[in-house]
């Protein structure tokens, strides 16, 4: 027997629309023009529910980021015996999602957000802290193994190749695996090769 009543069942139906609705409004309008008004009217819920539940337009934003509906990051780094392979599906993974027009939409709407709101900025570090560990960790294993330099640490490595990708999504530049190749040169001490047939 659920533990759950049909009114926590209806709020998270609730909650769950809203989230969805948030989220095709992020992407048809961006966070400057986000509506209130055409959330709720999409999610089939009054604007006061969303209002009791989230106290601001950037707290509700932090939801969105939180549960991963905006950033596309969440994809896991490869681990083989070549670290600038693993490193570069990672980046084409991204670069694939990112191709997405609805995609591209929620990562500029989400940074826009992190930009102005100290609390969407947090809730943003959150959502990113996962993938910036697993990147690290794989490029450690790449110091460790003599394939990239220990000249730079492995966590400003990481900013660098996050921050270069999602200012090309910012900037509207497409993220070409000769862009990969480049963005990744300056760290390996032998240049690997990726073969994408």
């Amino acid at each position: 027997m659920s533990a759950r009543g049909p009114g926590a069942q209806r709020s998270e139906r609730a909650r769950n629309a809203i989230m969805k609705a948030t989220r095709g409004e992020l992407a048809a309008e961006g966070y400057d023009r986000l509506s209130i008004d055409r959330i709720a009217a999409a999610a089939g819920v009054g604007k006061q529910t969303i209002y009791r539940w989230y106290s601001s337009k950037s707290a509700l934003i932090a939801e969105c980021i939180l549960r991963g509906d905006v950033l596309p990051l969440g994809f896991v780094v490869p681990q083989t015996q070549d670290c600038r392979a693993d490193i570069a599906q990672w980046i084409d993974e991204f670069a694939t999602e990112s191709r997405s027009p609805l995609s591209a939409a929620l990562t500029r709407a989400g940074v826009a957000a992190a930009a102005e709101h100290p609390e969407v900025a947090a809730r943003y570090a959150d959502v990113t802290r996962a993938t910036e560990s697993a990147l690290i960790a794989r490029l450690d294993l790449g110091v460790a193994a003599g394939q990239i330099s220990d000249a730079m640490s492995t966590a400003t490595m990481t900013e660098m190749i996050l921050g270069a990708l999602l200012y090309r999504v910012l900037n509207r530049q497409e993220i070409t695996e000769q862009y990969s190749e480049q963005l990744l040169e300056p760290f390996f001490i032998t240049a690997v090769r990726v073969s994408r047939d």
